[in-house]
């Protein structure tokens, strides 16, 4: 490992300014210090990390986001949020005195990086509270910003402001995708984890009609290569990003070394009646004949050995759950091994802290719930 001796903290870029001020090291410092003792949370949280990024230690603590395992506090080299930041800068043509737009929280590893990319590449950064509607308060244009769905979802009416934006922490629904085309703004899905330092592959999902074939590939950013295991699961060499080749969950449909199409997680797959579907694949199918949050997943079955159920985020309605139902069978891209044998509905599911499902506990909230 990496030792302090050898580490020097790292250049603040000459054209870098945060809420209009202009900052180097020692400003940070006082910046940051400001906001940690008269700002709201989300300008603490800001403030907490930016202090950590300009003292004498070589990496950044981390907490995972908790929605494929437990959340767990890990390491991150700040040599390897440098280049991070640098291959974003590269793939996305972001360069100096570029104009950003943080609108997610700082103490998780996607509003970190907004903020190591605006220090590294000279950004004229500006925080704004990390709420489901950003873009409400805000009057100027931005070259680039990072939004979750939901946030995207409840800025659609403000999207001019924001020239280029990434989106990530979830999947983005094919419904929402449908309401961005032809928008100005290019929008990117990305992929990506916190120990690969945030992103490190991304695709336009309000393409140019030209583009929409290979819009459906993930390209990688550059100095990564992707390959696969005997599973199907993404495989992530990343020397710049994290010292140790990645193996993921994540099965996926590889084109190139650089390019795949994410198909669903491997924890998740479904083996029922010896056929394997991937969840991710069905709700994919789903998404524009449901209005609520949903998910597909699976219960024990003496016949099928797993049984494909829906649950879905609402009050039960029988009248909708009987439409529903009829809906779903007479869905001509669905297989039929692919149908819900059954269907819950819960009022409120359990999301982690940034607001992703937590499927298993979820389940079983709804196992232990009638309707």
């Amino acid at each position: 490992m990496q030792t302090t001796n050898t580490f020097s903290i790292p250049e603040i870029h000459q054209s870098f300014s945060i809420n209009k001020n202009t900052l180097d090291k020692e400003g940070v410092k006082y910046f940051a210090y400001n906001f940690i003792k008269e700002g709201e949370v989300y300008e603490q949280e800001a403030g907490s990390f930016l202090l950590d990024w300009v003292d004498e230690k070589d990496y950044i603590v981390v907490q995972t986001s908790g929605s494929t395992g437990k959340p767990k506090k890990i390491k991150v080299f700040k040599k390897h949020m440098i280049n991070s930041a640098i291959a974003t800068g590269k793939f996305f043509k972001l360069d100096e005195n570029t104009t950003a737009l943080l609108c997610v929280p700082a103490n998780y590893i996607a509003g970190k990086m907004m903020l190591v990319r605006a220090m590294v590449l000279g950004w004229k950064i500006d925080l704004v509270p990390p709420k489901t509607n950003p873009l409400d308060t805000v009057y100027k244009q931005y070259d680039f910003c990072a939004m979750v769905p939901l946030q995207l979802d409840n800025s659609l009416n403000r999207l001019h402001l924001i020239k280029k934006l990434i989106v990530g922490g979830g999947a983005v629904s094919e419904n929402l995708k449908e309401m961005v085309q032809g928008f100005k703004t290019k929008i990117f899905e990305t992929y990506g984890m916190t120990e690969t330092v945030s992103h490190i592959a991304a695709r336009r999902i309000n393409p140019k009609k030209k583009d929409k074939k290979d819009a459906r590939y993930f390209k990688a950013l550059p100095n990564i290569t992707l390959s696969v295991d005997s599973r199907n699961c993404l495989v992530i060499k990343a020397p710049q990003l994290n010292d140790e080749t990645i193996i993921t969950n994540d099965v996926v449909e590889l084109k190139t070394y650089k390019k795949f199409i994410w198909k669903g997680r491997y924890d998740n797959v479904i083996n029922s009646g010896g056929i394997k579907l991937y969840p991710e694949e069905i709700e994919i199918k789903l998404q524009l004949l449901i209005g609520h949050r949903f998910f597909i997943t699976s219960i024990p079955d003496d016949a099928l050995g797993d049984k494909v159920i829906l649950i879905i985020e609402r009050d039960y309605d029988e009248t909708a759950a009987l439409t529903l139902n009829e809906g779903i069978h007479s869905l001509a891209t669905l297989d039929k091994y692919e149908i819900p044998k059954e269907i819950y509905f819960l009022p409120q599911f359990i999301v982690t802290d940034n607001g992703k499902i937590q499927r298993i506990k979820t389940l079983e909230l709804a196992m232990s719930s009638t309707h």
